[in-house]
């Protein structure tokens, strides 16, 4: 054999061998979640993003349905057939999948650094010193308003709750549209796009939720009752039967032009745009007083760890750390919009609705839902409890303080704040 041959055989083995090599340090990565509407962005716009940038890992996007997410995640976690990556539900789901040690500690990956405590809030430790799921978007609440009636009605945007009340009966007066498109019959309804929607102005955001959490303050104390007073007012303004008025029957009522105002989560976004015959805006939650302090609810909804049995641990942690960055926020709010980046860095948003909601931040505080971190462990339930009595406040069965008396109740019953 001619030196010129092995050497040539040489080479096509160091090849083919570096080409094996590569191939056996390719790292798969599977993502677990209950997302599963938004499929195709992972597949067409997330995962090349970063596979661009990490040739060795690849990314494959598994979802499960919502409703099966919880029960088949929990399953595979105990049967140890989960996949590498985590998509984390807020609060206390993921943080009993991290006390059960199926979530590794994510206090120092890099990245970490870009998220405020109130956006790791969600996927952290009662005492902050752990977070165990990198934050990826939140929504925020409000009001949509059809731009068309306000333009016909000659009102301007309301800034204060003055005005608010203001707007509504002009647009009750003239009898063209509902003033307020929302029903009682879900309750959530009620709780979600009412009493936690403007309830942050009256308690001051994370002053009022914590001072609660530590049981500095009550449920009947004056802050939390007063949103419920307000929230009573609504009744004059939601139309004939709102009480029998589902969720999707509000949704319809607006989108087909019938109502002026919807009290919103930044998630109707998406589907509202679908309306081509409605010119939409959009306003924050009013404030008591000409030149106070705004706030707004900033609700962490969606993050994502790694399994503590994953085989991929590094490859998963750079995978994260690319969510962590600025990158994947700008990506993922813009593919999804009224699903904000918790990130520090402001992400410019191409839809306008989406920006107008987003600009809040910059002028308003930001809070999460009072009810969400540590107050509804027990027995009642204080998130379900705030939807029933939120509606019973609107539908004029309960008084404001009637209502609050009954969630104090029952959270005295079970919690014992932390001395």
């Amino acid at each position: 054999m001619t030196s010129r041959v092995l050497s040539g055989l040489l080479l096509a083995s160091t090849i083919l061998g570096s080409a094996a090599l590569a191939q056996a340090q390719d790292k798969t990565l599977t993502i677990e979640s209950w997302r599963n509407d938004d499929l195709s962005i992972w597949q067409e716009k997330l995962i090349p993003a970063f596979e661009a940038k990490h040739p060795g890992i690849k990314v494959v996007f598994s979802p499960t349905a919502p409703t099966e997410y919880n029960a088949a995640l929990n399953a595979k976690l105990d049967a140890g057939s989960a996949g590498d990556l985590i998509t984390c539900r807020p609060f206390d789901a993921s943080l009993e999948l991290y006390n059960k040690k199926h979530l590794i500690n994510l206090t120092d990956l890099p990245g970490m650094e870009n998220f405020s405590p109130v956006a790791k809030s969600a996927w952290s430790t009662d005492d902050g010193s752990a977070s165990f799921c990198v934050p990826m978007a939140s929504v925020i609440h409000g009001f949509i308003y059809n731009k068309d009636a306000f333009e016909k009605l000659g009102i301007s945007v309301p800034t204060t709750e003055a005005e608010f009340f203001a707007a509504l009966d002009k647009i009750k007066a003239d009898g063209t549209y509902i003033p307020l498109a929302m029903g009682t019959k879900d309750l959530w309804e009620a709780a979600t796009m009412g009493y936690q929607n403007i309830g942050p102005t009256y308690w001051k955001g994370e002053e009022g939720r914590i001072a609660l959490v530590k049981g500095e303050q009550k449920l009947t104390d004056e802050p939390w009752v007063e949103p419920y007073r307000v929230l009573a007012k609504w009744k004059d303004y939601l139309g004939d039967g709102f009480e029998a008025q589902t969720y999707p029957d509000s949704q319809n009522l607006f989108t087909l032009g019938r109502a002026a105002i919807f009290p919103a989560g930044s998630w109707e976004i998406s589907l509202f745009n679908q309306s081509k015959d409605i010119k939409l805006g959009a306003f924050a939650p009013p404030v008591k007083n000409a030149g106070d302090t705004c706030y707004i609810s900033d609700h962490n909804d969606i993050g994502m760890g790694i399994n503590a049995k994953s085989p991929n641990a590094d490859a998963a942690k750079t995978f994260l750390t690319w969510v962590a960055s600025p990158e994947f926020a700008d990506i993922y709010a813009n593919a999804l919009p009224g699903f904000f980046s918790l990130n520090s860095t402001p992400v410019k948003m191409a839809d306008p609705l989406a920006q107008e909601f987003v600009s809040w931040r910059e002028k308003c505080k930001p809070t999460i839902r009072s009810t969400y971190q540590i107050l509804s462990r027990g027995t009642p339930n204080l998130e379900n409890e705030t939807w029933t009595e939120s509606a019973n406040v609107i539908n004029g069965t309960d008084t404001p303080e009637v209502a609050a008396k009954k969630l104090q109740d029952g959270l005295d019953s079970w919690y014992k704040p932390a001395k």
